[in-house]
């Protein structure tokens, strides 16, 4: 196993391990990780998500309310639909990372 260059900082690590962790335990969640793979994407409407990813309603409504209450997505009101994006940048790199290490590639 490679060995990274980088040198950890000890206090550093120990100040940024609660958000660390608050970040994992949000995607710790299959519904939540799907979420937020598909709005990675761009903004989309609670029935297109639930449509897309063929998630029930229940569920679907009670993880964007995770999500929601977080501090991960953003929500915007059109009429009678509520629009959902990311809004934390960090998170769009997290998923991108495990969309390479996890999704089958195309050759």
């Amino acid at each position: 196993m490679k060995r990274s260059s980088h040198v950890i900082d000890p206090e550093a690590l120990r100040s940024a391990a609660g958000e660390a962790v608050g970040a994992l335990k949000v995607l710790a969640n299959e519904d939540r990780l799907l979420l937020l793979c598909q709005l990675s994407q761009g903004e989309m409407c609670v029935s297109d998500l639930e449509q897309t990813l063929n998630i029930r309603q229940p569920t679907l409504s009670q993880q964007l309310g995770v999500l929601r209450n977080e501090g991960v997505v953003h929500t915007r009101r059109e009429g009678k639909s509520i629009f959902y994006s990311v809004a934390d940048a960090s998170m769009l790199e997290i998923l991108a990372l495990l969309y390479r290490l996890y999704c089958p590639k195309d050759e």
